[in-house]
């Protein structure tokens, strides 16, 4: 078992984990420079025209499955610059009762219609490494997607430069730098569980495997 395994902390299978305060929670997301940097300056997402708030976007709570997904900003263009995005506790559970869950089977026709998906994907490690329990991603559409965009995004953050030292110490340190190591310096936050009500729960499928 690696240092990074030990340093883990025991996770149920299903369970949002999420960098948050008293009063907010950040989302991660991966963006073209034209779409982040105005977004950034103007504390806005739809700051550039070449922004859609219509087409589906997956948001993220893990930091650690936004670098999966991105390749910690490598991956291509269109993902270069990762944004930290600032939601209300509020808005963020009324963003998740919106929702549906994807992954198995097939979306009946009022499912699909629906602004909001979520899916329960494996969790990743520092080194992208997939974990024995499900992460959260949160995909939004539609007009829920321009309330979104326009009312529900308090603040915005690139967090770029980050994920890159953190690509660059794993690549350099190995095995020798373990997940503790990580949150020590900054590369990795401390991230803890997310408790929802019952009633979230439920349109979550969190109980599910």
């Amino acid at each position: 078992m690696s240092k990074t395994e030990t340093n883990k902390p025991t996770i149920p299978y299903r369970q949002i984990r999420a960098l948050y305060h008293s009063d907010t929670i950040s989302l991660y997301q991966a963006y073209s420079a034209t779409i982040a940097i105005p977004a950034v300056a103007h504390q806005r997402l739809d700051a550039s025209p070449t922004f859609s708030p219509t087409r589906m976007t997956w948001f993220k709570p893990s930091w650690c499955w936004m670098m999966y997904r991105s390749g910690y900003s490598y991956k291509d263009v269109n993902q270069s610059h990762i944004l930290a995005l600032t939601m209300s506790h509020a808005k963020f559970r009324e963003l998740l009762m919106h929702a549906v869950v994807c992954g198995k089977g097939t979306l009946t026709k009022e499912q699909k219609a629906k602004d909001v998906r979520v899916q329960w994907d494996p969790e990743r490690g520092p080194r992208l490494e997939p974990l024995g329990h499900r992460s959260l991603q949160v995909g939004v559409s539609g007009e829920t997607g321009r309330k979104m965009v326009r009312d529900w995004i308090v603040g915005i953050g690139d967090v770029t430069e980050r994920a890159r030292e953190m690509k660059q110490v794993v690549d350099q340190e190995g095995e020798a730098v373990d997940w503790r190591m990580l949150v020590e310096r900054g590369l990795v936050l401390e991230e803890r569980e997310y408790v929802v009500d019952d009633e979230l729960r439920k349109v979550l499928e969190m109980d599910k495997r």
